[in-house]
């Protein structure tokens, strides 16, 4: 393939029918507003998918808009992580918004989509921005405890994963999260459990081994402490109504 080649016929098309990119500087304006959470000045910037605007990826609109909606949500994602969204939240997010735009039928259905997602990226780091001005250490912490739930974690880990000894890393999580290592993996495996509660149909015990509790009972125990309902009947309420 003669990529120079192509690429000046490309050039060559653009500038005959009056085709550009987005400037650079505007680019860069929006994803940043977008990473620092300012969702007035994001949405000033924010513009749908059209083929006047943008490049042409696929001959074919609907798959052309698609692929400019996978880019955008990419440059986003990456975008929030290097503001401080947890990777794993972001990259989740991300597949979420990639495997629905798949389904999408219609030109708007995408744009609605696109529409959505930017919003939800820039409020949540607007959330993140206001609460969370973690140190390094700590995000690396908060990173590994989210990918690890399902597993065993230990402060010695943390401390690997940090750089930092077990009695400062210890220390420095509770000064900035304001509750303990141990305190901080429960209200996280908690919540992982109310997700799993509501749209999956695992057990208790299940999920109580799952997420590395000791017992289904102290699951049971530590679910109702956080939540106010047993996980029965938080799952009888809240099952697949959101």
């Amino acid at each position: 393939m003669n990529i120079q080649k192509k690429l000046s016929h490309v050039e060559f098309l653009n500038r005959e029918y009056n085709i550009s990119h987005m400037p650079y500087e505007r680019e860069l304006s929006y994803f940043n507003y977008i990473k620092e959470g300012n969702l007035d000045e994001a949405m000033k910037l924010y513009k749908p998918i059209n083929k006047v605007d943008m490049g042409i990826l696929s001959d074919d609109d609907l798959r052309n808009m698609k692929y400019h909606f996978v880019v955008s949500v990419a440059l986003i994602t990456r975008y929030c992580i290097e503001g401080g969204m947890q990777s794993e939240e972001a990259y989740n997010l991300s597949d979420i918004y990639i495997r629905s735009v798949d389904k999408c039928k219609k030109e708007e259905e995408v744009n609605s989509l696109l529409y959505e997602a930017v919003r939800d990226y820039t409020q949540r780091m607007h959330i993140i921005r206001k609460n969370n001005r973690y140190p390094k250490a700590v995000i690396l912490c908060l990173d590994y405890i989210y990918d690890n739930l399902h597993t065993k974690i230990t402060l010695e880990k943390l401390a690997e994963v940090s750089g930092l000894t077990t009695a400062y890393i210890s220390k420095l999580f509770h000064k900035e999260v304001g509750a303990t290592v141990s305190e901080y993996i429960k209200k996280k495996r908690i919540e992982a459990a109310e997700n799993m509660l509501k749209y999956s149909n695992y057990s208790c015990i299940e999920i109580a081994d799952y997420l590395c509790f000791c017992s289904e009972s102290h699951f049971i125990q530590a679910f109702k402490k956080m939540t106010g309902y047993t996980p029965k009947s938080y799952r009888d309420r809240f099952f697949r109504t959101h």
